[in-house]
């Protein structure tokens, strides 16, 4: 225990799919309520609360890193057909902040959204058609596709499915939640291969080490 009142906790469905990241205070009410099923995590606080007038003893909650819920609320997307809102937080840390033309690793602050076919060119704003770009790779690309530009294309683009996106909307996620979600993953997933080592990261070694499960206890995606 000792974790950081600011981890999140990763909420499932009685199934055991997962719904979304909640805060402390949300997990406490989720126990309060009787609404939580199992716990699958490692205990990470023990919340002490006031004392019980007639009985005279203290409250103390233990909350775990993952936790499966009865009741209402988030549910996963019954429809394989889900897309994911696309943002640009989330589409930066699907490509590991790495210029997708470039391979250079970059701060927020200096990367952009990249249309691959170009919006006036017919191109749709989705997951399959934007990559992280460096301004200066983004500027020089301007309204051409990679071809016309004589720019390669270091990934193929991709769409998240729901528990990809909820990893990559993770502030700081633990390992243990991290091989909770990736056991979600399709087995086909790029996401998938580059997490579990199956195949080398095809961006280089930033951002291999970037999405190595086993760098460390937890993985920081701030």
């Amino acid at each position: 225990m000792g974790a950081s009142l600011s981890q999140q906790i990763l909420r499932t469905d009685v199934a055991g799919m997962p719904l979304e990241w909640v805060d402390y205070r949300c997990a406490v009410r989720l126990y309060h309520m009787e609404q939580v099923a199992y716990e699958c995590g490692r205990p990470l606080f023990r919340l002490r609360g006031g004392i019980n007038a007639r009985t005279g003893n203290r409250t103390v909650v233990e909350v775990s890193s993952i936790i499966a819920t009865y009741g209402h609320g988030a549910a996963y997307p019954a429809s394989a057909a889900y897309s994911p809102p696309l943002n640009n937080p989330t589409l930066f840390r699907r490509d590991a902040n790495l210029c997708l033309y470039c391979g250079e690793r970059f701060l927020v602050v200096d990367l952009s959204r990249d249309h691959v076919t170009p919006l006036s060119r017919g191109g749709q704003d989705r997951w399959t058609n934007v990559v992280t770009a460096c301004r200066r790779c983004n500027n020089h690309k301007a309204g051409r596709t990679p071809e016309q530009a004589g720019m390669q294309l270091l990934a193929v683009p991709f769409q998240p499915t729901y528990a990809e996106y909820i990893y990559l909307k993770g502030r700081r996620v633990l390992a243990d939640q991290m091989e909770y979600l990736l056991a979600h993953f399709p087995r086909k997933s790029p996401l998938h291969a580059r997490l579990s080592g199956v195949v080398p990261d095809p961006l280089g070694a930033a951002g291999a080490a970037w999405l190595s499960p086993h760098a460390g206890a937890t993985l920081s995606l701030d």
